[in-house]
């Protein structure tokens, strides 16, 4: 396959890793910055390779003005998973799926010292995805990767976001883990569970247990299941798979044998 360029990429997590494995399939990955003590040798390989782009995608790390300036004037582009200038932040697949979206959309902007402010590349929604969250993420890497792939020898004008527009979103931590069906409603319960998985993790206590909720759905009228948490509404989360304390995972079946009383 014909390569059409350099690339220097930033990122980890998910994201990254999907929109990595579209990248380079058509571009020479000069350098993958994952941390901020990489920033040096990013510049350093951008003056040795001019010409080469820079590509990012879930990097944690705000870039500094003397980086963003050696890649002017096309910029470093930002795979952001959201409709910008809606859920800016750390957290915008998570919080979406928390505040009960049913689509997902991912934005190509330009890079800029502000928070998830620059001007936009491109943007696009995908309906139908399934409410799972490495799906999600795999989707909307890719979409924004294959643009990019398309379109970065030859980018369009950017369009500058509508800063009274913007929300934005947090970074997740440990305490969101605790599941509150008390005053959530059956689907509010799941998605958290999704939104969480991986990190923070959601947790709720079974048969004296702390546990990890690992996979877990909607209970349907009619159905059975061996575990499950009520919910506000009066709804059952079924938990298909968990994690005991200290414990490997197990099937809800399994964590019965072993644990009911």
């Amino acid at each position: 396959m014909k390569i059409r360029g350099k690339i220097i990429f930033f990122g980890n997590g998910i994201l990254s890793d999907y929109a990595l494995k579209i990248l380079e399939q058509k571009f020479e990955i000069i350098f993958h910055a994952r941390t901020k003590a990489d920033l040096d040798e990013v510049c350093r390989l951008k003056k040795e390779h001019p010409e080469a782009y820079g590509v990012l995608a879930s990097f944690g790390v705000m870039i500094p003005g003397s980086v963003l300036e050696v890649f002017e004037p096309e910029g470093i582009l930002n795979i952001h998973p959201s409709l910008l200038p809606l859920y800016r932040g750390a957290s915008p697949i998570e919080s979406a799926i928390l505040n009960g979206d049913s689509d997902f959309s991912v934005s190509v902007m330009k890079l800029v010292k502000a928070m998830d402010a620059g001007p936009i590349y491109w943007q696009t929604t995908l309906s139908g995805l399934p409410l799972e969250k490495d799906a999600i993420y795999r989707e909307l890497a890719e979409a924004g990767a294959n643009w990019i792939c398309e379109n970065l020898t030859n980018l369009p004008i950017p369009i500058p976001q509508n800063d009274a527009e913007a929300t934005f979103c947090g970074k997740l931590d440990k305490t969101m883990s605790l599941l509150t069906p008390d005053t959530d409603t059956a689907e509010q319960t799941l998605r958290k569970i999704i939104a969480f998985q991986n990190y923070p993790k959601s947790k709720y206590a079974f048969c004296g247990q702390n546990c990890i909720i690992l996979d877990a759905h909607a209970l349907k009228t009619g159905e059975e299941a061996f575990l499950t948490i009520k919910c506000a509404d009066g709804a059952l989360v079924a938990v298909d798979k968990l994690q005991p304390e200290g414990r490997k995972p197990m099937d809800a079946k399994s964590f019965l044998n072993g644990y009911k009383k």
